[in-house]
């Protein structure tokens, strides 16, 4: 497994920011004066969520997905590119839905952003929940729980050998293998896991662990699960790296503390502060939102 990096002082947790997907535009200049302006503000990260196609809601009805086909959505990977080259920021992936990606090429392009990026990918996987895009990708929707395990097991052995033979139930290669490798041997593969099968999934392979609920009953419930899969795999539950986030909410600035003590007594690694959904209008009044919490937080000695 990839060591997790905790940072140096333990009174503080790595925090950083979702990309706003879905509010940001098409617009380069705005995407590259965002990415500035978080670093600036002295977050160690950016979160970008992944989906390749939206489905059209007129073809698909009832369409009850939270996203379509007018949803913007830039491609993690490419963005993550041209993020390498303006930025000293980790880049997450939160979440690549991995089983309805060819496993080879994902991993050849994560080594890739690994190499530009200096070493600063950490890369996020799950299993999604639009079957449009899996039919669209050429890949199953029914299977795809089963196959991800023996994604990642193929994924680690070619960014770690110079030449990998693997026969697997839905995976071969045959003597070959990637050229530049990554710096990172292997890449930090990340899971976004909700069900029980999924969290234990996780607890046995995963670095780490985005929830995607609050501190509370919930929580507590799915970490036991992780630590379920971790315990069977033999592992340290300690060793998963957690990523808590936080929807910030304007009307409350304060509230982003109260939650990041919550995470930190848990012993989050990392925050992910977002801002989408919140009726934002422009890239800049993303940016001062999280002026605003970054200020608060390090104020309070938890960023």
């Amino acid at each position: 497994m990839a060591e997790i990096r905790h940072t140096s002082n333990p009174g503080a947790v790595r925090v950083g920011v979702v990309f706003p997907q879905t509010e940001i535009g098409a617009d380069r200049s705005a995407i590259e004066e965002y990415a500035f302006a978080v670093q600036e503000l002295g977050f160690k990260h950016i979160l970008a969520y992944d989906h390749v196609l939206g489905a059209d809601p007129q073809v698909h009805s009832p369409w009850r997905g939270p996203y379509d086909i007018d949803t913007t959505f830039h491609e993690p990977l490419v963005l993550f590119g041209f993020l390498s080259a303006l930025t000293n920021l980790e880049l997450v992936s939160g979440i690549i839905i991995l089983p309805q990606r060819q496993s080879a090429l994902l991993a050849k392009q994560a080594a890739e952003v690994d190499l530009l990026c200096g070493g600063h990918l950490r890369l996020g996987v799950g299993l999604g929940w639009n079957p449009v895009e899996y039919q669209a990708l050429g890949k199953s929707f029914s299977n795809r729980g089963a196959r991800i395990s023996e994604q990642v097991e193929l994924m680690r052995a070619l960014w770690t050998q110079r030449s990998v033979t693997f026969q697997g139930r839905f995976e071969q290669v045959s003597g070959a293998g990637i050229c530049p490798a990554p710096i990172q041997r292997p890449i930090p593969i990340w899971f976004g896991a909700m069900s029980e099968p999924a969290l234990r999934r996780a607890g046995s392979i995963a670095d780490g662990w985005f929830p995607r609920m609050p501190p509370g009953p919930e929580l507590q419930r799915s970490l036991a699960h992780l630590h379920q899969g971790a315990k069977a795999a033999g592992r340290d539950p300690k060793s998963i790296g957690i990523e808590g986030r936080i929807t910030l909410h304007p009307s409350d600035p304060g509230s982003v503390v109260q939650q990041a003590l919550q995470w930190r007594q848990l012993e989050a690694s990392h925050l992910c502060l977002s801002t989408m959904g919140l009726g934002l209008r422009a890239p800049q009044e993303h940016v001062a939102l999280l002026a605003q919490a970054s200020q608060a937080l390090q104020d309070a000695g938890v960023m």
